[in-house]
């Protein structure tokens, strides 16, 4: 039997999601080009609207990102805490599991051995050299303390399990979060049913309410990200990525191709048309982008899973939130491109073996990456300082990483949206065939 699909009772119009999603595209196309001719003109007529419209952004940002933790608990314990049985919930998450840990594998495959062929014609002037690390020493004192902050690996292993959930949740902890959420739901699901039908019931209601609050937010998406593109685009600057040029562009190329696979994988293995796929994913690749963040698009990426690829519960309630939560495609390339390039930044010549050992644990660590902006430049610090390249460098990646990570976000949203897809054929196959 295959597992219940429950659109949401509230729905917007199809055509009302569809007008949205263009005028939001049009707004950050808008965004972006207004503020690069802002940063290259100096027009000082354009700065009062940059200030006025950078509260907007920051205000309707806010209230997406306001909807994540509630969607979040609620979704995963009304998955869990409803099923029959939690083996079978055992397995969609070993499915997921699964499924992120191939992807992540075949991303650093495809980047260990693209990246240094792209990075082949690369040449930095010893001038331009010199004043980025001069820059980059400068700019060192921050790097340094967050990755003290951070510890070590075992620091974080522990960290999964919280301490406190609630602090985890005040300080946007998605996976320690999760974990407890899982641990709750599980055992809620072990309790007499009498028991049991008013708390699910109360986080069902949750849930439902959060969607339709979501599809409020998103109403205003075109001037959400108006504001935050302009911003974004008044601070990238011509000069400030001129002497990184070659990087940025190879990490965008990368990132776009891992995207656009997504797409494919959908199809062959999710069995949902590209152009559907493509439908549904364009919302959140737009607040993605706009925002720079994988956790503000998840709401969006709910509602399309639910009213467009029409995935059942089960899928939509766990999956996408254990996603969102570990599931970060753009780290491989984060790890090995940002090496290679230090590296003749610095002189420090990376071999082969390095390419392969970076390949190797960014798979293994992409889960662990901090909730903080540039977090996966922050957990590749100490990673770097084992192969030779100073600390210190990756302030440099910091600097510029306003476009990456514009693509790191929109392969991330993608990519979550696909395991989506393909969990969820994978669960129907299962339950048709008794495998």
């Amino acid at each position: 039997m295959s597992l219940p699909c429950t659109p949401s009772p509230i729905s917007l119009p199809l055509i009302d999601i569809r007008r949205i999603t263009w005028l939001a595209l049009a707004a950050l196309v808008v965004g972006l080009l207004g503020g690069a001719a802002l940063a290259s003109l100096d027009s000082r007529w354009l700065e009062p609207i940059v200030r006025a419209l950078e509260p907007i952004g920051t205000m309707w940002i806010n209230a997406v990102r306001m909807t994540i933790i509630p969607l979040v608990i609620s979704m995963i314990i009304v998955a869990i805490a409803s099923s029959d049985s939690l083996r079978s919930m055992g397995q969609l998450g070993g499915s997921a599991l699964l499924f992120f840990l191939l992807s992540l594998a075949g991303i650093a495959v495809f980047t260990a051995f693209s990246a240094p062929f792209l990075l082949s014609g690369l040449t930095i002037d010893p001038a331009a050299a010199a004043s980025l690390r001069e820059t980059a020493t400068s700019n060192s004192q921050r790097v340094t303390e967050t990755v003290r902050g951070m510890g070590g690996v075992a620091q974080r292993l522990v960290e999964l399990v919280p301490i406190n959930p609630f602090r985890a949740a005040a300080h946007g902890a998605m996976l320690p979060l999760v974990v407890f959420t899982m641990i709750f739901a599980a055992a809620l699901s072990r309790i007499p049913a009498d028991l049991r039908d008013t708390p699910v019931r109360f986080f069902r209601a949750v849930s439902e309410a959060m969607i339709v609050v979501v599809r409020w937010v998103l109403m205003a998406a075109p001037i959400g990200v108006l504001g935050l593109a302009l911003v974004v685009g008044s601070r990238l600057g011509i000069d400030a990525v001129q002497a990184v040029a070659h990087y940025v562009v190879v990490f965008a190329g990368l990132m776009l191709a891992v995207t656009l696979s997504m797409y494919l994988v959908s199809y062959l293995a999710g069995r949902v048309p590209m152009r559907r796929f493509a439908a549904a994913v364009a919302p959140a690749q737009i607040i993605a982008l706009g925002s720079r963040s994988s956790s503000a698009a998840f709401p969006a990426m709910v509602d399309a899973a639910r009213d467009v690829l029409r995935l059942p519960s089960p899928v939509v309630s766990f999956v996408l939130p254990l996603a969102v939560a570990i599931f970060r495609a753009s780290t491989p390339v984060s790890f090995i491109l940002g090496a290679l390039f230090l590296g003749r930044l610095y002189g420090v010549p990376v071999s082969a073996g390095d390419v392969a050992s970076l390949a190797v644990l960014s798979v293994l660590l992409s889960y662990s990456v901090p909730p903080v902006p540039s977090g996966s430049l922050f957990l590749m610090a100490a990673i770097f300082a084992g192969i030779g390249i100073p600390v210190e460098g990756v302030a440099i990646l910091i600097a510029v990483d306003v476009i990456p990570d514009l693509f790191k976000t929109l392969g991330n949203v993608t990519t979550n949206m696909a395991s989506a897809a393909v969990v969820a054929a994978v669960t129907e196959r299962r339950a048709r065939t008794g495998v």
